[in-house]
């Protein structure tokens, strides 16, 4: 009878959780919109909608690439001690260095965002709109990762010191309950990017160092509270789950003093500099007269699939969590 009890108890509360949240990260492209100057305006506050809808779709896509997970993380306690300086920041390099094996088994997220934004780059110079609305949402979806301390850190949930579930308690429970309420988003304008990859390893940095901080303050809270008090079920999305209890969570956020808040402006505002930067990169096209304007049946059936895989809830390969 125990057993049974249990097994009904695990399955209420279980709940698929990704990076950042899928509600954040759409929040994050979505205010990202509101950075920009007004010649990229032009197209992205009209598109704000699909921005925001398919900032999501890199996590979607772990149900169907098996190497897509490598791209949202970086184990980079792997290769030593901070500021991990056997860790090449070239991408060539470290691979002549560790292998591609290896680096794709520990993770490529500072190196993905480059890529992409060659992409992205590429998309503005061709004045391709959907390839510019595509490339721009996905790679605002890899920037936000970079931004997550336990992305950056091979103790991604706690597992190493018995505090799983921890890596869905910072991004996305906390978030969700103070975000629209209490957390401020007006930011200021991007800014080009001059250097990028001095960019994106300094925002890499900035999470290894915050990793230990995030762990050990929900180490110190946890033992003012009971196993009632640390807790609620809650309903979501037509579910009862077992929650983090808003108490728990607001000591948390207080005690981290408004770290996440601050990873969140940072990970919007690096964004609309990303994109920025790859727009001026690209020679400022101006985006009011682009071609590739609708969807191709072909990709509309991927985008549809996507869905579809997404929805069977079997993630291939490692997941980024």
């Amino acid at each position: 009878m125990k057993k049974c009890c249990c097994s009904l108890f695990l399955l209420l509360i279980c709940e698929n959780v990704f990076c950042w949240g899928f509600y954040m990260h759409q929040k994050i492209n979505y205010h990202a919109v509101f950075l920009l100057p007004p010649q990229m305006m032009i197209l992205f506050k009209p598109n704000i909608g699909f921005l925001s809808e398919h900032a999501v779709d890199p996590d979607k896509r772990r149900y169907m690439v098996a190497g897509e997970g490598a791209h949202h993380f970086l184990d980079i306690d792997h290769y030593g001690q901070y500021p991990f300086r056997e860790l090449p920041r070239d991408f060539k390099s470290a691979i002549n260095k560790f292998s591609t094996d290896t680096l794709r088994a520990y993770g490529i997220v500072p190196w993905w965002i480059q890529i992409m934004m060659g992409r992205l780059t590429r998309a503005f110079r061709e004045k391709d709109k959907l390839a510019i609305l595509k490339n721009a949402a996905e790679i605002g979806h890899y920037i936000a990762d970079a931004h997550v301390p336990l992305h950056v850190c091979s103790n991604h949930n706690g597992q190493l010191t018995h505090q799983e579930g921890i890596h869905a308690f910072w991004e996305s429970r906390v978030p969700e309950l103070f975000a629209e309420s209490d957390w401020d988003f007006f930011i200021g304008k991007a800014e080009y990017i001059p250097d990028l990859s001095s960019y994106i390893w300094a925002r890499i940095l900035e999470s290894a160092k915050a990793s230990d901080t995030v762990l050990s303050c929900e180490k110190e809270i946890s033992i003012l509270f009971r196993p009632d008090q640390k807790y609620a079920f809650e309903e979501r999305r037509g579910k009862i789950v077992k929650q983090y209890s808003s108490a728990y969570a607001t000591l948390y956020e207080d005690r981290l003093n408004h770290m996440i808040e601050r990873r969140m402006r940072q990970s919007i505002f690096a964004v609309a500099s990303c994109w920025y930067t790859a727009w001026v990169n690209a020679g400022q096209p101006p985006l009011d007269s682009l071609v590739h304007n609708t969807l191709s049946i072909s990709e509309q059936k991927e985008y549809e699939r996507l869905n579809l895989e997404w929805k069977s809830n079997t993630i291939i390969g490692k997941d980024c969590q």
